[in-house]
């Protein structure tokens, strides 16, 4: 069994102005991203380790996926089997701002 994926209210945010923004130039091409966002966070409960660790912060338990120019950012929670998505990061933002960490 898979681990428990929470998405963050950050990364809720993070997905909804994607949604928006890319809806102002095409609908359809929006909702299939953020469909495809959410499905590629979802998968990480099969192998939650496939991801880098964030170089920013070199943390072990902070680590990223990228999926098209965005930057899929979790927690992983291995007491617990969880994983906390926590951004979704255009690379054009530069520096990824991460709650919780200095």
């Amino acid at each position: 069994m898979g681990w428990k994926i929470i998405i963050a209210p950050s990364a809720q945010a993070d997905v909804a102005d994607i949604v928006r923004y890319v809806a102002q130039h095409n609908s359809d091409a929006a909702a299939r991203l953020g469909y495809e966002l959410i499905t590629r966070a979802e998968n990480l409960a099969n192998f939650p380790e496939i991801g880098r660790i964030v170089p920013e912060f070199q943390q072990p338990n902070l680590r990223e996926v990228i999926c098209r120019s965005y930057r899929i950012i979790y927690r992983l929670r291995r007491d617990e089997q969880r994983i906390d998505i926590v951004r979704f990061w255009h690379a054009a933002r530069g520096f990824p701002r991460i709650p919780g960490t200095i």
